[in-house]
């Protein structure tokens, strides 16, 4: 036996009346020996007065077993570069050692281990590591902003990167909820596992190494070079660097790799009560029920022909510091796997158009992006925080106290009007925009609610460009990736990337046998 069916839960409910509710629909009167496996959950929040949770179930008395995923390997030694440890470059990496292909793996930051503790420090007053920070290091910059799963692509590589993430540790819930998350607690230990993986497959990876430039030859990536004069020499090279390997990004361009302008957008970041979220979402009767999470959102606003929305919600989260420049802040936002802290938070940004930028540099948008940053830390200095009620944004007056949220960013906080961080026209759609998301959801911008800036790293402010074999459009066996090359957007779609790119270099390196 084996059906799937759609079976519903109030959030009262507990999850063990699932299989008596599954049989019942099924007209099974015995229920012996049958078991169910949770196929997608999801809740159904648009009716306040009649909450529920929505299950798709398999009912089954035999477990199928799974087929591992057969690798084809190659007969003969070759080795590929990998540049950058975040979600792109371990699953590139991954998929390459098991394909039998020897992965080079080159990491600015630290381990994942020592990273935690060097952020950390920073969190608490430290001094900024250039290197290591929520930025750069093992895991990319998703490992400090609550480990989200879910992505707009569709593709069956999604499915896979899920169940790996699950094998090397992750809560088996990512498999099937709606809008899954690993935590920023629980990311650490996958990373480190994804890791030990790929070394036990012959794979090697080199911490605290930036790279200063590629080997190219005739056209040809064939190596890297470290800043300390190392030479490797490879059969190709993935970029899987992230959208803030500014430095990388400069000297990318001055070898001649071929690179564009692309648009990005940026904006603060807004803290409200998790409680008046729950309200909000769930309504009064179902807000505290145990079967809810606490609740999210996703808005969206269109004050003109720029879009201003909410990107990398944390419920119940904190705002962090996210700089990776001396004498820049930069904010971003963070939950662990329970998200249970007081306040809720996400990101507010604003479209940036390439009108904005100041020349037709394929890297403008990276200078746009640290003017912000540095007019931020002058706001508020030793990268504190600059923040301001969002009703006083709104409207244009001048913040003297706050009314009820406390801002979560531990280096501390001083108030500033943050429409001066900005362009004029990035502050008003802001403004508009707040303001109109505020009518959609009651407290968003309200109720004590205040802005913390700038969120500027939303995405990469520039892409690599790679033809339909994944190769730069001008370098060959040069394989842009991921997020900072401008071809993912979150840990899943730049897992899927590097899977993706890996398969690619192996089809090449097995076609040239």
């Amino acid at each position: 036996m084996k059906k799937t069916l759609t079976v519903e839960l109030s959030p009262f409910d507990d999850e063990s009346l699932i299989l008596k509710r599954a049989t019942k629909k099924l007209g099974v009167k015995n229920a012996d020996g049958l078991k169910i496996k949770i196929e997608k959950k999801s809740i159904d929040a648009r009716h306040k007065s009649n909450v529920k949770i929505i299950y798709s179930v398999t009912v089954f008395d035999e477990e199928e077993k799974k087929q591992e995923k057969i690798y084809e390997k190659l007969p003969v030694e070759r080795t590929v570069a990998v540049v950058g440890a975040g979600p792109a470059g371990l699953f590139c990496a991954l998929t390459l050692a098991r394909h039998g292909v020897k992965p080079i793996v080159f990491e600015h930051g630290e381990r994942v281990e020592d990273r935690t503790k060097t952020v950390n420090a920073f969190f608490d007053g430290g001094e900024l590591n250039t290197s290591s920070n929520v930025q750069f290091g093992e895991g990319g910059a998703g490992a400090f902003s609550d480990g989200k799963l879910n992505t707009q692509v569709n593709s069956p590589v999604i499915k896979e990167v899920l169940e790996d993430f699950v094998k090397f540790g992750a809560p088996k819930d990512i498999l099937y909820l709606s809008k899954p998350h690993i935590g920023s607690d629980n990311l650490p230990n996958v990373v480190k596992n994804i890791r030990n993986e790929i070394i036990l497959l012959g794979g090697e990876f080199h911490f605290s190494t930036k790279i200063s430039s590629l080997v190219i030859k005739n056209g040809y990536a064939c190596g890297v070079k470290t800043d300390d004069g190392q030479v490797f020499e490879t059969n190709s090279v993935v970029l899987a660097i992230g959208h803030s390997s500014r430095d990388t990004f400069f000297s990318l361009l001055s070898s001649g790799v071929f690179m564009e302008q692309k648009e990005f957008a940026v904006g603060v970041r807004v803290e409200q009560l998790q409680s008046v979220i729950n309200k909000e979402r769930y309504g009064e009767k179902f807000a505290g029920a145990k079967g809810l999470p606490p609740a999210d959102y996703k808005l969206v606003s269109h004050p003109s022909e720029r879009s201003v929305f909410t990107f990398c919600m944390c419920p119940g989260g904190v705002v962090v510091p996210a700089a990776s420049e001396e004498g820049e802040t930069v904010v971003n936002g963070m939950s662990n796997y329970k998200r249970d802290g007081v306040n809720a938070n996400s990101a507010v940004v604003c479209q940036v158009k390439k009108e904005d930028f100041q020349n037709d540099s394929p890297l403008a948008g990276v200078i746009l992006q640290r003017e912000i940053e540095r007019k931020t830390y002058l706001a508020a200095g030793d990268y504190k925080a600059p923040v301001q009620l969002a009703e006083d944004f709104i409207n244009g007056a001048v913040t003297k106290g706050l009314k009820g949220v406390l801002p979560t960013y531990r280096r501390g906080f001083e108030f500033f009007t943050l429409e001066k961080l900005f362009p004029e026209v990035i502050a008003e759609n802001l403004k508009a925009g707040l303001f109109d998301m505020d009518k959609k959801l009651n407290g968003f911008a309200s109720c004590g609610a205040v802005l913390s800036g700038s969120e500027t790293r939303t995405s990469s402010p520039v892409r690599i460009t790679r033809d339909e074999n994944f190769e730069s459009v001008n370098v060959k066996n040069l394989y842009p990736c991921g997020e900072g090359c401008g071809y993912a957007g979150g840990i899943s779609s730049a897992a899927a990337d590097g899977v993706k790119v890996a398969e690619a270099v192996f089809n090449k390196l097995r076609n040239n046998l």
